[in-house]
């Protein structure tokens, strides 16, 4: 088993979706997923989960528990990546600077792939039709629908196709109800990182997004845009000293 950690060998095979596994057990796991079975049960609030590892981080809202601490500032939380989102505080640096709306990025790359909002580029180009994509998630989206190039991902419990793994299993959290991010602050529950991330910028004073126009800083990029649209108007007509 220790040396397929080396070897790269899965041969455990789900013959629902193909996702191959190093170990048995893992794979008996991993088939609760299409099967629905849902083996552990909270003994506070009789919820029950298909993961172990789900019920040991739903757990830590009944006992408080925090085991992730800040290095920093000592503050703790009680999942992994709420303590990455935090980390944000304390100097994630961004020097990329976005010039047509003020969006801070980590790598020159990102910044890039970013500007094709604003230019309108699409370097993206489909090899079976003239279409043309901003990035390279749309062009595979796009392969899969029009020329079903690629595979499809169906929901055993709606038949809903999706083009991407990470989407089915987000779907099939909200058919099961399973909420695996929490928000230490609030122990509101989320489907998706995502979901939480935006969630937690409620209880943070970080204002990451900044207006290209009036240096001004915000929580959320849906406000920067809504402001940044109003600073582009009042200098267009000459209202914005």
């Amino acid at each position: 088993m220790h040396g397929r950690i080396h070897s790269g060998v899965k041969p455990y095979k789900c013959s629902e979706c193909g996702k191959c596994f190093r170990e048995c057990s893992n794979l008996t796991t991993h088939r609760r997923i299409h099967s629905g079975e849902k083996l552990f049960e909270c003994s506070v609030c009789s919820k029950r989960f298909a993961h172990g590892g789900h019920l040991t981080v739903h757990d830590r809202i009944h006992s408080g528990e925090k085991p992730y601490k800040c290095h920093v500032c000592h503050k703790a939380f009680s999942q992994s990546n709420s303590l990455t989102s935090h980390m944000i505080v304390h100097g994630n640096r961004r020097p990329y600077y976005c010039p047509y709306c003020g969006k801070l990025f980590k790598t020159a790359s990102n910044l890039k792939h970013h500007s094709y909002v604003h230019t309108g580029a699409k370097p993206f180009s489909c090899r079976h039709c003239s279409e043309s994509f901003k990035c390279h998630r749309a062009l595979k989206s796009h392969l899969l629908k029009s020329h079903n190039e690629g595979t499809w991902f169906t929901c055993r419990i709606c038949r809903k196709k999706f083009s991407y793994k990470t989407t089915l299993k987000e779907h099939i959290r909200r058919h099961e109800g399973v909420k695996p991010y929490v928000c230490d602050e609030s122990s509101k529950c989320f489907c998706t990182s995502a979901e939480l991330k935006l969630h937690q910028v409620v209880h943070s004073d970080v204002k990451k997004f900044c207006c290209g126009f009036c240096g001004k800083d915000f929580k959320r990029p849906q406000q920067v845009k809504r402001h940044f649209r109003k600073c582009a108007d009042a200098i267009e007509f000459g209202d914005l000293l």
